[in-house]
């Protein structure tokens, strides 16, 4: 099944398109952005990267908004998640048009003292992005562990 979903991951599908433009490289800098946020642990900034009523679904945990999202991040950056960083690989980019992407990412959390994130800090996600006023906004969240 691995290879089924590397593979998948590999080639977008054929109902998709490229964005003309740019459009893969403001993706990618949400992205960044959101990485930035997480260094600063600075859960105002991060959720400056979320629609108002955007999900984050992760183990455990179902966010229904970019409040949610916020109160949980401030609280995990001033306890578990405190000092850590969050290392994002895009692995496959989807636009289904020119306004909504879906992104595949392997996600890693980094604590201090490590040079990398330890195996089990690995997981799978994926994004759900839209284009409001220009601006490319993380709609969904969902991430699973890369096990």
């Amino acid at each position: 099944m691995s290879s089924n979903l590397h593979q998948h991951t590999e080639s977008p599908t054929s109902d998709t398109r490229p964005v003309p433009g740019d459009g893969e490289r403001a993706l990618r800098a949400v992205f960044d952005a959101v990485s930035r946020a997480w260094a600063d642990n600075d859960a105002d900034l991060f959720v400056q990267s979320y629609t108002d009523d955007a999900t984050a679904i992760l183990p455990g945990y179902h966010l229904p908004s970019r409040t949610d999202i916020r109160a949980s991040m401030a609280a995990a950056f001033t306890g578990p998640l405190k000092g850590s960083r969050r290392i994002h690989m895009v692995q496959n980019v989807r636009f289904l048009n020119d306004d909504i992407a879906i992104v595949i990412s392997r996600s890693g959390t980094q604590f201090p003292g490590e040079a990398e994130p330890a195996p089990e800090q690995w997981a799978l996600a994926t994004w759900v992005l839209a284009r409001h006023a220009g601006k490319w906004l993380i709609e969904a969240y969902h991430d699973c562990p890369a096990g």
